[in-house]
């Protein structure tokens, strides 16, 4: 069976101030061309389908029409909801959808319920594990401790018990959104951190053929069998270096896996540029940049007058201005942003309070304050839910 594996088009997102909707129709008309011209047999979408919980209009326009081309193709599709996504609102009508081929899996309950498709070689069951936020999912999968490794773990295990009652020789294909360890992560994840764990180990998934994970914007893969898609366009300048991809994975009739990655439309290349003003406006080196989406990131010891008008005469399409200007080791400001960097908010937090009062939290005050921020996380997750 040839399925292919796509994830996190975030439909309705901007890339800084640049609308994105006739990239992301680009890509879903190189998704159908793809489809059709490689046989594909299966298409699987892993999450993040919108960028927030309630997306605009033309974002849903162009999810519906994505759905209308897909069912035309006769193509069964199988998607999941991510954490960017509102799960009940993608959900709705999914019963009726699903006549049509196009198999919505937003409920976590129904992670041990596959959508079986047959080939050849005989059945194929696809399990769709939509983002299970831990405070919100802890309750339906009877885990102890609310974290991503209890829940997720809980919900393979209802898809190996489905798999262990299905006919010998069933293959199976799961769809997950998740960080799970060894990938690498990019500046437009939005961060799922839970008790100061975000990552899981891929172990988790073990006893499947094929895991089609979302959630990390870089193609990757984990293992020979568990990979991330990525997302099919750049949503931060953290992704200047990424390819761009989805996978076309084969799945022969004893569950061996072969990959292969399909290019995704580019609509303009990112470029990072940095140095003193001048040099940027200078150095021939930066002229294939001149046509690119930049950021400049400026050395200046001083911030010069007007550097985006400057800028933009070389580089129509600069899009982020950064301030990294040169400091003396001793600057005060120097250190202070050394002990910030790649430090998350608990972290900053536990640095505060030693800047207070002399002294580091101890290990009940440091679970007080990671309970505060998982909190507010579980607090802005059921916003999102709500609204």
């Amino acid at each position: 069976m040839r399925l292919l594996h796509t994830s996190d088009w975030h439909l309705g997102r901007a890339f800084h101030r640049v609308n994105m909707l006739g990239a992301q129709a680009e890509f879903i008309g190189h998704l159908v061309a793809t489809v059709r011209e490689r046989e594909v047999d299966a298409v699987v979408v892993s999450g993040d389908v919108y960028d927030r919980a309630v997306p605009p209009l033309a974002a849903v326009e162009l999810f519906d029409d994505a759905l209308h081309r897909l069912a035309e193709l006769q193509v069964p599709t199988v998607m999941i909801s991510g954490n960017h996504d509102s799960a009940r609102r993608l959900g709705v009508g999914a019963g009726l959808i699903g006549r049509a081929g196009i198999h919505l899996r937003t409920d976590p309950a129904g992670c041990g319920e596959p959508v079986v498709l047959a080939d050849t070689h005989g059945d194929v069951a696809f399990y769709g594990l939509p983002y299970l936020e831990p405070a919100l999912v802890k309750s339906e999968f009877e885990v102890k401790k609310a974290g991503h490794e209890a829940v997720l773990g809980a919900a393979m295990e209802r898809v190996r018990a489905d798999l262990a009652a299905r006919a010998p020789g069933t293959r199976s294909v799961v769809l997950a959104h998740a960080f799970v360890a060894g990938g690498e992560a990019s500046d437009s994840e939005r961060d799922i951190t839970v008790g100061g764990v975000s990552a899981v180990p891929s172990g988790v998934f073990d006893g499947v053929d094929y895991v089609a994970l979302g959630h990390l914007h870089g193609c990757q893969r984990v293992t020979e069998r568990v990979r991330y898609s990525g997302s099919p366009l750049a949503y931060s300048f953290s992704e200047a270096d990424h390819r761009k991809s989805m996978w076309l994975v084969d799945l022969d009739g004893a569950g061996a896996v072969t990959a292969e990655r399909i290019d995704c439309p580019v609509p303009r290349p990112l470029a990072r540029i940095k140095g003193e003003l001048d040099q940027l406006l200078d150095d021939p080196e930066l002229t294939a940049h001149e046509d690119a989406w930049v950021e400049a990131t400026l050395t200046d010891p001083v911030r010069p007058d007007e550097p985006m008008a400057r800028l933009a005469e070389r580089f129509p399409h600069c899009l982020s201005l950064l301030f990294e200007p040169q400091r003396a080791p001793d600057d005060p400001d120097v250190s202070y942003a050394r002990r910030l960097q790649g430090r998350d908010d608990r972290e900053i937090a536990e640095d505060f309070v030693t800047h207070v009062r002399r002294t580091g939290p101890d290990t009940r005050e440091q679970a007080v304050l990671q309970g505060a921020f998982d909190a507010v996380r579980a607090d802005d997750t059921l916003r999102e839910v709500a609204r």
